[in-house]
């Protein structure tokens, strides 16, 4: 406990694994009160320890003013690795309310001996890239993103996401919902079984849908990779839960400055 015998507030931005693991390893700290926030994009969201809020907080404005009214002493950003909206709304928000502001992103996927790998700088750039590239697409970059691909008309898609996506789906489309991990002889047999002769996919990293770059690999298909968007300039950044936990617990035993 701390000296005043109150416990800390600090806010994590999750929504993914690991920031459930680093919700977890908090879960029982004496000198720390973590409030986990989740975006309430998916219908059945995993649900981490500790205390949990639901939905957007109006922008970096409305997140500010959230901040202050709460006693937010720090806040790590465990979001997607491309969720920069909240990430570029919470940097400012920090920075406005002179709250302490850190990163965790796990570590990207980096192409392997045999991969073919296409690099794109975004959503947009995949559409226009695809069709030179093959004829049946697995599209697996979050139902979000799918509506970038509603203009391309010379191909065909699987499209895989946990919810149904949020806009349109691309005229010639076929919709399979199922929530990772996946291994990744069924990703084999998957796409043997659609003809698929180009994957697409965000660089999202992490071990729940890498089967699908392997499978990729043994079949020597290409992928189409969106890269990431950048971590915000002057932000300290963690690739490791253990370090994004330490970062945290400084607050809670009053060593952070």
């Amino acid at each position: 406990m701390t000296s005043a015998g109150v416990r800390r507030r600090v806010l994590l931005l999750g929504g993914t694994g690991e920031g459930r693991v680093i919700a977890s390893r908090l879960a029982g700290s004496a000198d720390l009160e973590v409030v986990t926030s989740l975006a309430g994009r998916v219908r059945d969201p995993r649900w981490p320890e500790g205390e949990v809020r639901i939905g957007g907080f109006g922008g970096a404005e409305g997140l500010s003013e959230w901040l202050s009214a709460n006693d937010i002493r720090a806040v790590l950003d465990a979001t997607h690795p491309f969720a920069s909206r909240i990430t570029r709304n919470a940097s400012e928000a920090c920075l406005a309310t002179s709250v302490p502001y850190a990163m965790y992103r796990r570590p990207p996927w980096r192409k392997q001996p045999g991969d073919t790998w296409l690099p794109v700088r975004d959503l947009d750039h995949a559409a226009e890239l695809v069709p030179t590239v093959g004829s049946r697409a697995f599209l697996t970059i979050g139902r979000q993103a799918v509506p970038a691909f509603d203009r391309v008309k010379n191909v065909s898609f699987l499209v895989r996401s946990i919810d149904p996506p949020s806009g349109p789906l691309p005229p010639h489309s076929q919709l399979l919902l199922a929530r990772g991990p996946f291994d990744v002889e069924a990703e084999v047999d998957l796409m043997r079984t659609h003809g698929i002769d180009v994957v697409i996919t965000k660089n999202s990293g992490g071990g729940q849908t890498y089967a699908k770059i392997a499978a990729a690999r043994q079949l020597s298909i290409p992928v189409i990779v969106v890269e990431r968007p950048p971590v915000p300039e002057a932000v300290e950044a963690f690739d490791t839960e253990a370090g994004a936990v330490d970062w945290l617990r400084a607050f809670g035993g009053g060593t952070a400055p």
